[in-house]
């Protein structure tokens, strides 16, 4: 599925989406280069689960921990990674071994490390905003009908 964001704010609502739609324990991959919007979208999914604290990139924490109520929220950024080998340093299995979501932005720099994503999220400019592309993976949400 392909849907055309005009703004941040279109962004942020995509993001809120996603909290309504996806279950309790997912990892969503996140694509895109330095920009392009992952990060304010993962913003929209912790507004609308209710965090009204800072959201910032963990380009250089790796990984940022939120819990709204009784959810856990987990965002990646493997960005500086040198060596994939280096997620199994900081106990990556530990963290999808969690009833979570997890956000990974540049998956690709922890490939042969990482499971298999529920969902592949891309976002790329485009005119003056941003085209988003969601491609499920994960038969459990295929079968949900979503995103329609």
């Amino acid at each position: 599925m392909k849907q055309f964001l005009q703004n941040t704010e279109a962004t942020e609502q995509w993001g809120a989406e996603l909290w309504r739609q996806l279950p309790s324990k997912c990892l969503i991959f996140l694509h895109g280069d330095l920009g392009a919007g992952k990060t304010t979208l993962v913003r929209g999914f912790l507004r609308a689960a209710g965090f009204g604290g800072a959201v910032k990139s963990p380009t250089y924490t790796l990984v940022e921990d939120y819990t709204v109520g009784d959810r856990k929220i987990l965002h990646f950024d493997l960005y500086r990674l040198v060596d994939p080998e280096e997620l199994e340093w900081i106990g990556i299995n530990d963290y999808f071994d969690q009833d979570c979501v997890c956000f990974i932005e540049w998956p690709d720099k922890g490939k042969g490390f990482l499971p298999q994503p529920d969902v592949v999220i891309t976002l790329r400019p485009e005119a003056d905003g941003r085209l988003l592309e969601i491609e499920i993976i994960s038969e459990k949400l295929k079968k949900t009908g979503w995103p329609a």
